[in-house]
C-alpha cells in the first residue's frame, strides 16, 4: 500500500511538473507571436521627409520670354557719356537642352537721350545660359552674339561733328539673372545684360566716328514654358 501511494505521489509530481512546463512555454510562444497583452502597439517606422516638388520647366521644353526695363549708357569719352537713362525691351525663345543648360534666340533694343541727342539699338542675338538648378529659384549666367542696328543723332553748330547716320554691326552680351518659378510653366524673371557694340558713324562734313553704343540694361519679366 505505502509503495502504490509512493508511487501515486511520484507521477502526479510528474505530471504537475509537465504541465506547468507546457503552460510556460505557451505563454513565451504567444508573446513571441503577438506581443504582450497590456503593451501598447509599437509606433510605425518614421518616413524620410519628402522632396520638394519640382517646380521648374524640365529639359527640353521651349520657353517664351519678355521683358521691360531701363538701358544705362555707357559713360566711354568715345561713346555715350552724358546720355540719360533710357528703356529696354527684350524678346526671345529658347530651350533648355539640360537641366543646367539653354539655349535662346532674342530681339529688343534700347534707346537713350542727351538733350536734342538720341542714341537708339536694335539687337537680334544668339546665345546660351548656364543655369544652377533649384525647385524654385535658379540663379543663371549666359552670354550671346549677333547684329546691332544702331542709329546716332548728334546735332552741334560745327558741321564736323552733326551726326545723322545709322549702322550695323556685329556686338555681344553678357547676362547675370534669376528666375523665381512660380509653378511648372511660368516663372518671374530678373536679367541684368551688358551689352558691347561699337559702330562707325560719319558726319555730314564727310568725316567719320567710331562710337561705342553699350551700356547695361535691367529688365523685369516672365518666362513661359510650352
Amino acid at each position: 500500500m505505502r509503495k502504490l501511494l509512493a508511487l501515486f505521489l511520484v507521477v502526479f509530481t510528474a505530471v504537475g511538473v509537465s504541465v506547468t512546463g507546457y503552460a510556460a512555454e505557451s505563454d513565451r510562444y504567444d508573446r513571441y507571436e503577438r506581443g504582450y497583452r497590456d503593451e501598447p502597439p509599437p509606433p510605425p517606422p518614421r518616413r524620410a521627409a519628402a522632396a520638394p516638388r519640382q517646380r521648374h520647366a524640365q529639359a527640353g521644353e521651349p520657353y517664351f520670354f519678355g521683358r521691360l526695363g531701363l538701358f544705362d549708357p555707357n559713360t566711354d569719352r568715345d561713346g555715350l557719356k552724358g546720355y540719360d537713362t533710357g528703356g529696354s525691351i527684350d524678346v526671345g525663345i529658347g530651350s533648355r537642352i539640360s537641366p543646367v543648360f539653354a539655349v535662346e534666340g532674342s530681339f529688343g533694343g534700347y534707346a537713350s537721350e542727351r538733350g536734342d541727342d538720341e542714341a537708339r539699338v536694335g539687337h537680334l542675338t544668339i546665345g546660351g545660359r548656364f543655369i544652377i538648378p533649384n525647385p524654385f529659384f535658379e540663379p543663371y549666367l549666359g552670354g550671346g552674339l549677333g547684329l546691332y542696328s544702331t542709329d546716332l543723332e548728334e546735332r552741334r553748330a560745327d558741321a564736323t561733328i552733326d551726326i545723322d547716320d545709322s549702322s550695323t554691326d556685329f556686338g555681344g552680351y553678357l547676362s547675370l539673372g534669376m528666375d523665381f518659378w512660380l509653378n511648372e510653366r511660368l516663372a518671374l524673371n530678373f536679367e541684368g545684360k551688358y551689352h558691347w557694340v561699337e559702330s562707325t558713324f560719319d558726319a555730314r562734313a564727310g568725316n567719320s566716328f567710331d562710337v561705342n553704343m553699350g551700356g547695361w540694361t535691367a529688365n523685369f519679366g516672365i518666362r513661359l514654358s510650352f
